[in-house]
């Protein structure tokens, strides 16, 4: 069912809020710039000797960067996810340090996660795994959430990062989320009140057996239901039932199923968008990257 694509471009503006350089300053390092600092730590750094907000900030050892996080972390300025995230200059740049995932946005630091599509064919048509995210959840709490997503632990790959968070968001098998393919990788940038978010989302599609039942491991999912692809479409065209991110992954599958028309005007600003991102912060733009 082709359908005019603008109600889903609001997802898209919505991810992608990020102004530069806002109120933030530009952060290098070890002289390349690679993020925009928050405000809030304009005088903490100042204090450090990374720089001045008018001149900007260096940190010149970003091996460093894990115990600087420790202890902004004790400080107060923001709570520990107690879990490493690698940090990198831009998308596709090599790993220069590694800090607690909840600082990054603090940074403005390029941060990476993964999102599969759990996909089940049936006699009537193609459906979607979908679920609903635990009420205490720090982020969206009670959001529809996709079977499996989470971001990406310092040391793993995409594909290493989507086995784990299958394992424990859903209970699937090793040997059954092996057998996911990776569909596309999203960017965007939006101001959140963690900080400025740059992410990058490997997308994946893993078809499952009708008879697989997911399974809660870790707590953060609430509870799963599998939808019709075509009911998942109405609440991304006329909703926001789903979190923020996980509409652009899931417009990513409507362009690439044909229930959005990939050759219509609105489908190619769709991919576009998804693709390259509509913020001047997404990551892989030259404003930040130099």
């Amino acid at each position: 069912m082709p359908s005019n694509a603008n109600p889903f471009l609001r997802h898209l503006n919505n991810c992608n809020t990020a102004t530069l350089p806002g109120k933030r300053a530009p952060l290098s390092l070890g002289g390349t710039p690679s993020g925009w600092l928050t405000p809030e730590l304009f005088a903490r750094m100042e204090q450090a000797g990374f720089g001045t907000a008018e001149k900007g900030f260096n940190i010149p050892h970003p091996t460093g960067l894990e115990a600087l996080g420790e202890a902004l972390n004790k400080e107060g300025f923001y709570k520990s996810h107690h879990e490493l995230f690698d940090v990198c200059a831009d998308m596709d740049q090599p790993v220069v340090g590694r800090i607690d995932r909840g600082a990054l946005p603090l940074f403005g630091f390029v941060a990476t996660g993964v999102h599969m599509n759990g996909l089940v064919r049936k006699s009537d048509g193609l459906y979607l795994w979908t679920g609903r995210r635990a009420a205490n959840k720090r982020l969206d709490p009670s959001k529809l959430d996709h079977l499996v997503a989470g971001g990406m632990p310092a040391g793993h790959t995409p594909r290493e990062a989507l086995i784990k968070e299958a394992a424990e968001e859903a209970s699937i098998p090793e040997e059954l989320a092996e057998q996911a393919v990776q569909a596309g990788r999203l960017v965007y940038a939006l101001n959140r009140p963690e900080g400025l978010r740059r992410d990058i989302l490997y997308c994946y599609d893993l078809y499952l057996p009708e008879s697989f039942e997911p399974k809660a491991a870790d707590g953060e999912v609430e509870s799963f239901a599998l939808l019709p692809l075509a009911e998942a479409y109405r609440i991304v065209r006329d909703t926001d039932e789903f979190k923020f991110n996980v509409n652009l992954v899931l417009i990513d599958l409507f362009l690439r199923t044909g229930l959005i028309d990939p050759g219509s005007e609105e489908g190619i600003t769709l991919r576009t968008g998804l693709d390259k991102g509509l913020s001047p912060a997404s990551p892989g733009h030259s404003s930040v990257s130099g």
